[in-house]
Protein backbone atom coordinates (compact mmCIF):
# COMPACT_ATOMS: atom_id res chain seq x y z
CA UNK A 1 0.00 0.00 0.00
CA UNK A 2 1.25 3.49 -0.85
CA UNK A 3 2.46 5.38 2.22
CA UNK A 4 -0.02 7.98 3.41
CA UNK A 5 -0.27 9.77 6.74
CA UNK A 6 -3.80 11.06 6.14
CA UNK A 7 -5.86 11.10 9.30
CA UNK A 8 -9.59 11.59 9.79
CA UNK A 9 -9.31 15.38 9.61
CA UNK A 10 -7.37 15.15 6.35
CA UNK A 11 -10.01 12.87 4.89
CA UNK A 12 -12.83 15.22 5.88
CA UNK A 13 -10.98 18.05 4.20
CA UNK A 14 -10.40 15.91 1.12
CA UNK A 15 -14.13 15.17 0.92
CA UNK A 16 -14.93 18.88 1.14
CA UNK A 17 -12.53 19.74 -1.68
CA UNK A 18 -13.91 16.90 -3.81
CA UNK A 19 -17.48 18.16 -3.35
CA UNK A 20 -16.37 21.67 -4.26
CA UNK A 21 -14.61 20.42 -7.40
CA UNK A 22 -17.36 18.07 -8.56
CA UNK A 23 -20.49 20.03 -7.62
CA UNK A 24 -19.51 23.70 -7.88
CA UNK A 25 -16.72 23.72 -10.47
CA UNK A 26 -17.11 20.76 -12.83
CA UNK A 27 -20.58 21.74 -14.18
CA UNK A 28 -19.14 25.08 -15.34
CA UNK A 29 -15.71 24.25 -16.73
CA UNK A 30 -16.81 23.69 -20.33
CA UNK A 31 -18.10 27.26 -20.46
CA UNK A 32 -15.03 28.60 -18.67
CA UNK A 33 -12.81 26.85 -21.18
CA UNK A 34 -14.71 28.54 -24.00
CA UNK A 35 -14.48 31.87 -22.19
CA UNK A 36 -10.76 31.24 -21.58
CA UNK A 37 -11.25 32.46 -18.02
CA UNK A 38 -12.90 31.18 -14.87
CA UNK A 39 -14.71 33.77 -12.72
CA UNK A 40 -13.27 35.42 -9.64
CA UNK A 41 -15.95 33.98 -7.38
CA UNK A 42 -14.07 30.67 -7.53
CA UNK A 43 -11.25 32.18 -5.46
CA UNK A 44 -13.72 33.66 -2.98
CA UNK A 45 -15.64 30.41 -2.62
CA UNK A 46 -12.43 28.39 -2.12
CA UNK A 47 -11.43 30.88 0.55
CA UNK A 48 -14.79 30.65 2.29
CA UNK A 49 -14.47 26.87 2.45
CA UNK A 50 -11.00 27.11 3.97
CA UNK A 51 -9.44 25.34 1.00
CA UNK A 52 -6.80 27.97 0.20
CA UNK A 53 -5.41 28.38 3.70
CA UNK A 54 -5.73 24.93 5.23
CA UNK A 55 -1.95 24.46 5.56
CA UNK A 56 -1.21 28.01 6.76
CA UNK A 57 -1.00 28.98 10.46
CA UNK A 58 -4.02 30.56 12.07
CA UNK A 59 -2.01 33.73 12.66
CA UNK A 60 -1.88 34.16 8.86
CA UNK A 61 -5.58 33.50 8.37
CA UNK A 62 -5.22 29.78 7.76
CA UNK A 63 -6.46 26.68 9.55
CA UNK A 64 -3.20 25.58 11.12
CA UNK A 65 -2.88 22.29 9.26
CA UNK A 66 0.24 20.56 7.95
CA UNK A 67 1.34 20.24 4.32
CA UNK A 68 -0.67 17.09 3.73
CA UNK A 69 -3.74 19.31 3.51
CA UNK A 70 -2.17 20.94 0.47
CA UNK A 71 -1.41 17.56 -1.09
CA UNK A 72 -5.00 16.43 -0.49
CA UNK A 73 -6.28 19.66 -2.03
CA UNK A 74 -4.15 19.24 -5.14
CA UNK A 75 -5.31 15.66 -5.59
CA UNK A 76 -9.01 16.51 -5.38
CA UNK A 77 -9.18 19.77 -7.34
CA UNK A 78 -8.35 17.88 -10.56
CA UNK A 79 -11.84 16.38 -10.40
CA UNK A 80 -13.20 19.67 -11.69
CA UNK A 81 -11.94 18.65 -15.13
CA UNK A 82 -9.99 21.80 -15.96
CA UNK A 83 -6.27 22.10 -15.31
CA UNK A 84 -6.63 25.84 -15.87
CA UNK A 85 -8.92 26.20 -12.86
CA UNK A 86 -6.69 23.99 -10.75
CA UNK A 87 -3.64 25.99 -11.81
CA UNK A 88 -5.19 29.32 -10.88
CA UNK A 89 -6.14 28.10 -7.41
CA UNK A 90 -2.79 26.44 -6.73
CA UNK A 91 -0.92 29.60 -7.74
CA UNK A 92 -3.08 31.45 -5.24
CA UNK A 93 -2.39 29.10 -2.35
CA UNK A 94 0.91 27.36 -3.05
CA UNK A 95 3.02 29.43 -5.44
CA UNK A 96 2.49 33.19 -5.06
CA UNK A 97 1.86 33.24 -1.31
CA UNK A 98 3.97 30.71 0.66
CA UNK A 99 6.95 33.06 0.88
CA UNK A 100 4.69 35.73 2.40
CA UNK A 101 3.72 33.28 5.10
CA UNK A 102 7.37 32.41 5.73
CA UNK A 103 8.94 35.86 5.49
CA UNK A 104 6.21 38.47 5.75
CA UNK A 105 5.83 41.02 8.49
CA UNK A 106 2.48 41.07 10.26
CA UNK A 107 1.60 44.13 8.21
CA UNK A 108 2.38 42.29 4.96
CA UNK A 109 0.44 39.25 6.09
CA UNK A 110 -2.59 41.38 6.96
CA UNK A 111 -2.45 43.36 3.72
CA UNK A 112 -1.61 40.58 1.25
CA UNK A 113 -1.62 37.00 2.56
CA UNK A 114 -4.74 36.92 4.75
CA UNK A 115 -7.05 38.39 2.08
CA UNK A 116 -5.49 36.05 -0.51
CA UNK A 117 -6.30 33.02 1.64
CA UNK A 118 -9.86 34.33 1.98
CA UNK A 119 -10.00 34.65 -1.81
CA UNK A 120 -10.61 38.37 -1.56
CA UNK A 121 -7.36 39.34 -3.26
CA UNK A 122 -6.00 37.42 -6.24
CA UNK A 123 -2.26 36.72 -6.26
CA UNK A 124 0.26 36.15 -9.03
CA UNK A 125 3.92 35.12 -8.93
CA UNK A 126 6.15 37.29 -11.11
CA UNK A 127 9.31 35.35 -11.97
CA UNK A 128 9.66 34.43 -15.67
CA UNK A 129 10.68 37.05 -18.20
CA UNK A 130 10.87 37.06 -22.01
CA UNK A 131 14.60 36.38 -21.76
CA UNK A 132 14.73 34.46 -18.48
CA UNK A 133 12.50 31.44 -17.89
CA UNK A 134 14.07 28.58 -15.96
CA UNK A 135 17.27 30.66 -15.71
CA UNK A 136 15.97 32.81 -12.87
CA UNK A 137 19.34 34.42 -12.23
CA UNK A 138 19.19 35.98 -15.69
CA UNK A 139 16.19 38.20 -14.99
CA UNK A 140 16.37 41.90 -15.90
CA UNK A 141 13.51 43.54 -14.02
CA UNK A 142 15.04 46.06 -11.63
CA UNK A 143 14.02 47.90 -8.48
CA UNK A 144 16.11 50.92 -7.51
CA UNK A 145 15.80 52.80 -4.25
CA UNK A 146 14.53 56.36 -4.32
CA UNK A 147 14.00 57.79 -0.86
CA UNK A 148 11.66 55.47 0.99
CA UNK A 149 10.48 53.68 -2.15
CA UNK A 150 11.48 51.12 -4.75
CA UNK A 151 11.02 52.15 -8.37
CA UNK A 152 10.47 49.09 -10.55
CA UNK A 153 11.07 48.74 -14.29
CA UNK A 154 10.86 45.67 -16.48
CA UNK A 155 8.48 42.97 -17.64
CA UNK A 156 7.29 39.49 -16.74
CA UNK A 157 5.71 36.82 -18.89
CA UNK A 158 3.83 33.49 -18.54
CA UNK A 159 2.20 34.87 -15.38
CA UNK A 160 -0.79 32.84 -14.19
CA UNK A 161 -3.63 34.99 -12.78
CA UNK A 162 -1.80 37.90 -14.37
CA UNK A 163 -4.73 39.65 -16.03
CA UNK A 164 -6.68 40.02 -12.78
CA UNK A 165 -4.19 39.80 -9.93
CA UNK A 166 -4.56 42.31 -7.12
CA UNK A 167 -0.88 41.94 -6.29
CA UNK A 168 2.23 40.33 -7.70
CA UNK A 169 4.89 38.61 -5.63
CA UNK A 170 7.68 39.98 -7.79
CA UNK A 171 11.25 38.81 -8.23
CA UNK A 172 13.55 41.64 -9.34
CA UNK A 173 17.12 42.87 -9.16
CA UNK A 174 17.82 45.41 -6.46
CA UNK A 175 21.56 45.22 -7.16
CA UNK A 176 22.10 44.39 -10.85
CA UNK A 177 25.87 43.99 -10.38
CA UNK A 178 25.65 41.31 -7.69
CA UNK A 179 24.36 38.40 -9.78
CA UNK A 180 21.91 36.16 -7.96
CA UNK A 181 22.97 37.82 -4.70
CA UNK A 182 21.36 41.04 -5.92
CA UNK A 183 17.84 39.63 -6.34
CA UNK A 184 14.96 40.51 -4.01
CA UNK A 185 11.23 39.82 -3.67
CA UNK A 186 8.86 42.78 -3.54
CA UNK A 187 5.08 42.75 -3.15
CA UNK A 188 3.51 44.95 -5.82
CA UNK A 189 -0.18 45.97 -5.78
CA UNK A 190 -1.42 46.04 -9.36
CA UNK A 191 -3.34 49.27 -8.87
CA UNK A 192 -0.01 51.08 -8.56
CA UNK A 193 0.59 53.65 -11.33
CA UNK A 194 2.92 52.33 -14.01
CA UNK A 195 1.77 48.73 -13.79
CA UNK A 196 -0.02 47.32 -16.82
CA UNK A 197 -1.00 44.04 -18.42
CA UNK A 198 0.76 44.12 -21.77
CA UNK A 199 -1.32 41.29 -23.18
CA UNK A 200 -3.14 38.10 -22.38
CA UNK A 201 -1.24 35.15 -23.81
CA UNK A 202 -2.90 32.46 -25.93
CA UNK A 203 -1.81 28.97 -24.89
CA UNK A 204 -1.89 25.39 -26.12
CA UNK A 205 -3.82 24.30 -23.02
CA UNK A 206 -5.04 25.45 -19.61
CA UNK A 207 -7.50 27.69 -21.42
CA UNK A 208 -9.60 28.57 -18.37
CA UNK A 209 -6.53 30.04 -16.66
CA UNK A 210 -5.46 33.55 -17.65
CA UNK A 211 -1.78 33.91 -18.45
CA UNK A 212 -0.32 37.35 -19.05
CA UNK A 213 2.66 39.47 -19.89
CA UNK A 214 3.10 42.24 -17.33
CA UNK A 215 4.87 45.58 -17.69
CA UNK A 216 6.40 47.78 -14.99
CA UNK A 217 7.12 51.38 -15.95
CA UNK A 218 8.54 53.31 -12.99
CA UNK A 219 6.22 51.49 -10.61
CA UNK A 220 6.79 53.03 -7.20
CA UNK A 221 6.08 51.02 -4.04
CA UNK A 222 7.16 51.66 -0.43
CA UNK A 223 10.23 49.84 0.85
CA UNK A 224 8.04 48.17 3.47
CA UNK A 225 6.80 45.90 0.65
CA UNK A 226 10.21 44.22 0.49
CA UNK A 227 9.77 40.59 1.51
CA UNK A 228 12.48 39.39 3.87
CA UNK A 229 15.98 40.75 3.33
CA UNK A 230 17.20 42.60 0.28
CA UNK A 231 19.47 40.44 -1.89
CA UNK A 232 18.07 37.16 -0.55
CA UNK A 233 15.32 36.78 -3.13
CA UNK A 234 17.02 34.05 -5.14
CA UNK A 235 17.46 31.89 -2.03
CA UNK A 236 13.88 32.54 -0.96
CA UNK A 237 12.59 31.62 -4.41
CA UNK A 238 14.51 28.35 -4.48
CA UNK A 239 12.74 27.43 -1.24
CA UNK A 240 9.40 28.61 -2.61
CA UNK A 241 9.91 26.55 -5.77
CA UNK A 242 9.89 23.37 -3.72
CA UNK A 243 6.28 23.90 -2.67
CA UNK A 244 5.33 24.81 -6.26
CA UNK A 245 7.00 21.75 -7.77
CA UNK A 246 5.72 19.37 -5.14
CA UNK A 247 2.08 20.43 -5.29
CA UNK A 248 2.34 20.50 -9.08
CA UNK A 249 3.65 16.93 -9.08
CA UNK A 250 0.82 15.82 -6.81
CA UNK A 251 -1.78 17.53 -8.99
CA UNK A 252 -0.37 16.19 -12.26
CA UNK A 253 -0.23 12.66 -10.92
CA UNK A 254 -3.77 12.85 -9.54
CA UNK A 255 -4.91 14.04 -12.96
CA UNK A 256 -3.18 11.05 -14.56
CA UNK A 257 -4.91 8.62 -12.18
CA UNK A 258 -8.23 10.31 -12.87
CA UNK A 259 -7.69 10.00 -16.63
CA UNK A 260 -6.84 6.31 -16.28
CA UNK A 261 -9.91 5.63 -14.13
CA UNK A 262 -12.23 7.41 -16.57
CA UNK A 263 -10.68 5.55 -19.46
CA UNK A 264 -11.10 2.23 -17.68
CA UNK A 265 -14.81 2.92 -17.18
CA UNK A 266 -15.16 3.81 -20.86
CA UNK A 267 -13.22 0.70 -21.89
CA UNK A 268 -15.74 -1.51 -20.12
CA UNK A 269 -18.58 0.06 -22.10
CA UNK A 270 -16.89 0.30 -25.49
CA UNK A 271 -17.31 -2.94 -27.49
CA UNK A 272 -14.87 -3.84 -30.26
CA UNK A 273 -15.27 -6.97 -32.34
CA UNK A 274 -17.84 -8.40 -30.00
CA UNK A 275 -16.44 -7.71 -26.54
CA UNK A 276 -15.46 -4.79 -24.29
CA UNK A 277 -12.26 -3.01 -25.28
CA UNK A 278 -10.85 -3.55 -21.80
CA UNK A 279 -11.00 -7.32 -22.42
CA UNK A 280 -8.48 -6.97 -25.24
CA UNK A 281 -5.16 -8.24 -23.92
CA UNK A 282 -3.11 -5.52 -25.60
CA UNK A 283 -4.94 -2.86 -23.60
CA UNK A 284 -4.92 -4.85 -20.40
CA UNK A 285 -1.14 -4.97 -20.60
CA UNK A 286 -0.79 -1.29 -21.47
CA UNK A 287 -3.07 -0.19 -18.63
CA UNK A 288 -1.27 -2.50 -16.22
CA UNK A 289 2.00 -0.79 -17.14
CA UNK A 290 0.52 2.69 -16.80
CA UNK A 291 -1.13 2.07 -13.45
CA UNK A 292 2.12 0.56 -12.17
CA UNK A 293 4.11 3.63 -13.22
CA UNK A 294 1.51 5.91 -11.70
CA UNK A 295 1.68 4.04 -8.40
CA UNK A 296 5.47 4.30 -8.44
CA UNK A 297 5.09 8.02 -9.02
CA UNK A 298 2.68 8.31 -6.12
CA UNK A 299 5.13 6.57 -3.78
CA UNK A 300 7.86 9.01 -4.85
CA UNK A 301 5.63 12.07 -4.51
CA UNK A 302 4.44 10.96 -1.07
CA UNK A 303 8.02 10.35 0.05
CA UNK A 304 8.95 13.86 -1.10
CA UNK A 305 5.84 15.32 0.56
CA UNK A 306 6.67 13.56 3.84
CA UNK A 307 10.20 14.96 3.73
CA UNK A 308 8.91 18.46 2.90
CA UNK A 309 6.33 18.30 5.69
CA UNK A 310 9.00 17.17 8.16
CA UNK A 311 11.43 19.93 7.16
CA UNK A 312 8.88 22.73 7.13
CA UNK A 313 6.21 21.79 9.65
CA UNK A 314 7.88 19.40 12.11
CA UNK A 315 11.43 20.75 12.23
CA UNK A 316 10.22 24.23 11.21
CA UNK A 317 13.35 24.79 9.15
CA UNK A 318 14.49 25.28 5.59
CA UNK A 319 14.05 22.61 2.95
CA UNK A 320 17.05 20.28 2.94
CA UNK A 321 19.05 19.41 -0.16
CA UNK A 322 17.87 15.80 0.08
CA UNK A 323 14.24 16.93 0.13
CA UNK A 324 14.92 19.27 -2.79
CA UNK A 325 16.37 16.34 -4.73
CA UNK A 326 13.34 14.18 -3.97
CA UNK A 327 11.02 16.92 -5.19
CA UNK A 328 13.04 17.33 -8.40
CA UNK A 329 12.91 13.57 -8.94
CA UNK A 330 9.15 13.62 -8.36
CA UNK A 331 8.59 16.38 -10.88
CA UNK A 332 10.83 14.72 -13.45
CA UNK A 333 9.26 11.27 -13.08
CA UNK A 334 5.66 12.47 -12.89
CA UNK A 335 6.19 14.67 -15.93
CA UNK A 336 7.26 11.72 -18.03
CA UNK A 337 4.59 9.37 -16.67
CA UNK A 338 1.71 11.84 -17.05
CA UNK A 339 2.76 12.57 -20.64
CA UNK A 340 2.85 8.87 -21.45
CA UNK A 341 -0.54 8.33 -19.84
CA UNK A 342 -2.06 11.24 -21.74
CA UNK A 343 -0.77 9.87 -25.05
CA UNK A 344 -2.08 6.36 -24.36
CA UNK A 345 -5.45 7.66 -23.16
CA UNK A 346 -5.93 9.39 -26.52
CA UNK A 347 -4.92 6.17 -28.29
CA UNK A 348 -7.30 4.13 -26.14
CA UNK A 349 -10.24 6.31 -27.17
CA UNK A 350 -9.31 6.20 -30.85
CA UNK A 351 -10.91 8.83 -33.08
CA UNK A 352 -13.12 9.99 -30.20
CA UNK A 353 -10.02 10.94 -28.24
CA UNK A 354 -9.07 13.42 -30.93
CA UNK A 355 -12.35 15.33 -30.77
CA UNK A 356 -12.82 18.51 -28.79
CA UNK A 357 -16.19 17.19 -27.62
CA UNK A 358 -14.50 14.71 -25.28
CA UNK A 359 -12.51 15.46 -22.13
CA UNK A 360 -9.55 13.50 -23.48
CA UNK A 361 -8.19 16.14 -25.85
CA UNK A 362 -8.31 18.79 -23.13
CA UNK A 363 -6.41 16.56 -20.75
CA UNK A 364 -3.84 15.76 -23.43
CA UNK A 365 -2.95 19.37 -24.15
CA UNK A 366 -3.25 20.57 -20.53
CA UNK A 367 -0.86 18.09 -18.98
CA UNK A 368 1.95 18.99 -21.37
CA UNK A 369 2.71 22.16 -19.43
CA UNK A 370 3.93 20.26 -16.40
CA UNK A 371 7.26 19.28 -18.00
CA UNK A 372 7.93 23.01 -18.57
CA UNK A 373 6.28 25.06 -15.83
CA UNK A 374 8.00 25.54 -12.47
CA UNK A 375 11.31 24.46 -13.97
CA UNK A 376 11.71 22.35 -17.10
CA UNK A 377 12.51 18.64 -16.87
CA UNK A 378 16.04 19.38 -18.02
CA UNK A 379 16.48 21.73 -15.06
CA UNK A 380 15.29 18.99 -12.72
CA UNK A 381 17.97 16.66 -14.09
CA UNK A 382 20.60 19.37 -13.59
CA UNK A 383 19.48 19.86 -9.98
CA UNK A 384 19.50 16.14 -9.23
CA UNK A 385 23.01 15.82 -10.61
CA UNK A 386 24.29 18.91 -8.79
CA UNK A 387 22.84 17.95 -5.40
CA UNK A 388 24.19 14.42 -5.86
CA UNK A 389 27.66 15.85 -6.39
CA UNK A 390 28.15 14.38 -9.87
Amino acid sequence: MTFTPYNEEHELFRKQVRQFAEKELAPNVDQWERDELFPNWVFKRAGELGILGAHYPESAGGSGGDYWYSIAKSEELVRCGSAGVTMGLLVQSDMATPCIGELGTQEQIDEFLAPALRGEKIAALGVSEPGAGSDVAGLRTTARVEGGDYVINGSKTYITNGTRADFVTLLCKTNPDAGHHGISIILVPTNTPGFSVSKKLEKMGNWASDTAELFFDNVRVPKRYLLGQEGMGFIYLMQNFQSERLVGSSSALAGAFHALDRSLTWGRERHVFGKPLIKREVWQHKLADLYTKAEAGKALVYKAADAFNTDRYVRKGDISFETTKLIAMSKLFVGDVSSEIADQVVQFHGGMGYLEDLWVSRYYRDQRLFRIGGGASEVMKYMIAKISGW
